[in-house]
């Protein structure tokens, strides 16, 4: 994959969001360790007149500025909260405001544990559904309108944007958008069960023309293979559970519980980030993916040494 991957860190804003809860961050920071040092300053103080006071028995040290030193702090601390809580207002309002008619939808649903992603077309033909891998284009605002199918999850991408629950039965949009090139990782924030930890994600972010060429290219359906090993591979597919839970557009496969395969092959990682998309992770997955993921809703699969070489192969041409 030509774009770089960058490091998973909300010190490493990517978009307009991000800088915005960054920026949010360093003001915080800041505030703090100016803070932190008057306080441990002025205890300094305290400590010194304290032993001077204790030298001198009959003290001339006069505690008149007392009361007027503690309402000067007093009235620091209310200041400086009150400027906390209009800066995090503020922050809120930039984060929620990017809006635009020309704005890319990408529907979002969690499920334990993977994401299934669709992007939305006024024509339903051209919609196109994928998982665990969302693509954009940068500079451009995209509406992320997301959900969850069981448990609460939570969205979160930190460099491009913070975290969004997914409440089973409500809908809920947050936005986002990316300056440059990359590929940032995103996971579930939210504990939601045994594979909570392995429940990634991807956001790629690309050129508008790149994109474009990548989108039409999933939308298509599965090309026909050609060799007589991935016809088998084909054949297999079909004739197991996979074709239950899977849907390959362009073959009999429509199962709706599981992960759209149409395309899986183009996708960096299987298993919603927990394994590399090699042909050795693939076969391993589906030979035994409780191995790997304990909990899933994926059962193991016998399968003849011979079909499984047949069905990663076929695997592989879906790109």
């Amino acid at each position: 994959m030509a774009s770089a991957r960058d490091i998973q860190s909300v010190l490493s804003p990517s978009g307009p969001q991000a800088s915005s809860i960054h920026g949010l961050w360093l003001v915080m920071l800041w505030t703090s360790v100016i803070v932190f040092i008057l306080v441990v300053a002025f205890v300094g103080i305290a400590v010194v007149r304290g032993r001077r006071r204790a030298a001198v028995p009959d003290s001339v040290i006069s505690d008149i500025g007392l009361p007027a030193g503690v309402s000067l702090a007093i009235g620091a601390t209310v200041i400086i909260l009150i400027g906390l809580v209009f800066v995090s207002v503020w922050t809120g309002r930039s984060v929620a405001s990017l809006h635009a008619s020309s704005a890319l939808t990408v529907n979002i649903v969690g499920h334990q544990w993977w994401w299934e992603i669709e992007y939305e077309d006024a024509v339903a033909e051209r919609r196109m559904l994928t998982a665990n891998e969302i693509h954009i284009p940068i500079g451009r605002p995209v509406v992320l309108k997301v959900t969850s199918r069981d448990v609460i999850h939570s969205f979160w991408v930190p460099n491009l944007q913070g975290k969004r629950d997914l409440i089973p039965g409500y809908i809920t949009a947050i936005w986002l958008q990316a300056d440059h090139p990359g590929v940032f990782r995103g996971q579930c924030a939210e504990f939601c069960g045994l594979q909570h930890a392995h429940m990634a994600f991807d956001i790629v972010a690309e050129t508008d023309s790149t994109f474009a060429g990548w989108l039409e290219t999933m939308r298509q359906a599965a090309a026909e293979p050609h060799g007589d090993v991935e016809k088998r591979g084909r054949d297999v597919f079909m004739a197991a559970r996979c074709a239950g839970c899977h849907t390959i557009r362009g073959t009999g496969a429509h199962g709706q519980v599981a992960p759209d395969l149409t395309h899986i092959a183009s996708r960096s990682t299987i298993g919603a980030g927990t394994l590399p998309n090699t042909t050795d992770h693939l076969s391993a997955w589906v030979r035994n993916p409780q191995a790997s993921k304990p909990g899933n809703q994926m059962p193991p699969n016998v399968l003849d040494p011979d079909d499984m070489r047949a069905l990663t192969a076929y695997l592989g041409t879906l790109r």
